[in-house]
C-alpha cells in the first residue's frame, strides 16, 4: 500500500476554492507555456517520496477537516526566489473528496500511512460539507 502526505490547505475555505484556484493557475501557466498540472512547494523533500509515487496522495486538511485529496504524481526539487532548494509535489487534477475527519492544525506536512488515511465518499449522493457532517454527528442524527 502506497504511504501518503496530509497538508493543511490554507488561505482555502472549500474544496470548490481550491478547485478554482488550481485551475485558475493551470490556464496561467499554460497561457505562458509551461505545464498545467497543479502542484504544491514545500521546503522539505520527504525522504520516503519512492514509497508516495505508487499511488500514494496528498490529503488537503481544509478548515480543520481533511475533506479531499490528489493523487501524488512525481516530485522535483526546484529553487525558490533566494535560490534555495524546494520540493515541488505535482499533483493529479483530480480532486477526490473523502470523508470529513476532524484534524487539529500542524506545522509543514506529515507522512500519512495507508491505514490512517479517510475513506474517499462513495459518491452515492451530494456530498456535506464538513460543517454540516460535523453538526450532524454532534447531534446523534448520522
Amino acid at each position: 500500500m502506497a504511504l501518503h502526505m496530509i497538508k493543511l490547505c490554507v488561505g482555502v475555505e472549500t474544496v470548490d476554492d481550491l478547485l478554482e484556484w488550481q485551475v485558475k493557475r493551470a490556464k496561467e501557466r499554460a497561457k505562458n507555456g509551461k505545464p498545467a498540472n497543479p502542484f504544491h512547494d514545500t521546503r522539505m523533500h520527504p525522504k520516503r517520496a519512492d514509497e508516495m509515487l505508487d499511488g500514494g496522495s496528498l490529503y488537503w486538511v481544509i478548515k480543520h477537516f481533511t475533506i479531499v485529496r490528489q493523487r501524488i504524481i512525481g516530485f522535483e526539487t526546484v529553487k525558490d526566489k533566494d535560490g534555495k532548494p524546494m520540493c515541488r509535489i505535482h499533483l493529479d487534477p483530480e480532486l477526490v473528496r473523502t470523508k470529513p475527519r476532524k484534524k487539529r492544525p500542524f506545522q509543514g506536512w506529515r507522512y500519512l500511512e495507508p491505514g490512517d488515511a479517510p475513506a474517499d465518499l462513495d459518491g452515492k449522493g451530494p456530498a456535506l460539507s464538513a460543517d454540516l457532517e460535523q453538526a450532524l454527528k454532534e447531534a446523534l442524527a448520522w
